[in-house]
């Protein structure tokens, strides 16, 4: 199933590899398939294309980066409900490493959700990793802003008529951003339906069963956090209302060697608010830990 028709211009993916129980995922790279793997996890309700700046950054830099859209988002397959549970996203995070890498630990770059895998992936040994970049993710965060993104993607289930409209929703959830001036980019984060309304790339059903907020997935975030040895940043956006800067201080009290870097009029989103100073900041941890 999907939520429609992909719109003209939607990028088409550059490879699709099986996940865990079969499920497509697709996904981009850049740079030399011979040099350092980098794998990028954007957050819930993002795609991929959240990381073309960085990817092609990590690319120039020398390093292998892949970016791929989660199972239920973009042009990866759906998994239905009661498959998109942590274990279900780590799988398909080991089968794609295990796919591209050459054997060497690779370098895990997650942010929120995706950052939830990686950080679970690291801290019970599912992935071996070189190091590991959290982007405004750890263990403690803000219920509220939680409850925010929630929102943003339970509203309109019914669909948008228009793409102004789902341009008025992204403006409303990011106000802090300019609003684009052009609609052509919205193809990518949304399908268009047989009966003329466009709805977000994702499935409905992994919505409904996200644990983002729900205590044992935090307490499951914690364990690991204390496991951790290898190189380890944490990224959080300046303007951030998920990732506090106490939240941020639990977690590097939790992990003591970690590095970090708070990216100023950044919000949740932070390397697509300020892409220029999260690659920069990301290739200047990595040149020093794991050099490409």
């Amino acid at each position: 199933m999907s939520a429609g028709e992909r719109l003209p211009g939607t990028p088409v993916p550059m490879h699709v590899w099986d996940g865990a129980g079969g499920v497509p995922i697709a996904g981009d790279s850049w740079g030399d398939p011979a040099g350092r793997l980098v794998v990028l996890l954007h957050g819930g309700g993002q795609t991929r294309h959240a990381w073309k700046g960085a990817g092609q950054t990590l690319g120039e830099a020398g390093y292998h980066a892949v970016a791929f859209d989660a199972r239920g988002h973009g042009d990866s397959g759906w998994a239905g409900e009661g498959n998109y549970g942590a274990d279900q996203m780590v799988e398909d995070l080991r089968r794609v490493v295990a796919t591209v890498g050459d054997g060497r630990p690779s370098i895990l770059v997650g942010a929120s959700m995706g950052g939830g895998t990686s950080l679970v992936a690291v801290g019970e040994g599912r992935v071996e990793a070189a190091a590991l970049v959290l982007v405004d993710m750890a263990p403690k965060i803000d219920p509220d802003g939680v409850q925010r993104i929630q929102a943003f993607m339970n509203q309109k289930p019914d669909g948008f008529d228009t793409l102004e409209e789902v341009a008025e929703a992204i403006a409303s959830y990011q106000p802090h951003r300019p609003r684009p001036r052009r609609l052509d980019g919205l193809a990518k984060n949304v399908r268009l339906g047989t009966d003329g309304k466009y709805r977000w790339h994702w499935d409905p059903a992994r919505r409904q069963g996200g644990n983002a907020g729900q205590a044992p997935y935090r307490q499951r975030l914690s364990d690991c956090a204390d496991r951790l040895t290898l190189p380890t940043l944490l990224v959080r956006g300046g303007l951030s209302d998920v990732l506090s800067e106490e939240g941020a201080q639990s977690f590097l009290a939790q992990c003591p060697h970690a590095e970090y870097v708070s990216v100023k009029d950044a919000a949740h989103m932070v390397a697509g608010d300020r892409n220029d100073i999260f690659a920069d900041a990301v290739i200047d941890f990595l040149r020093r830990v794991v050099p490409a």
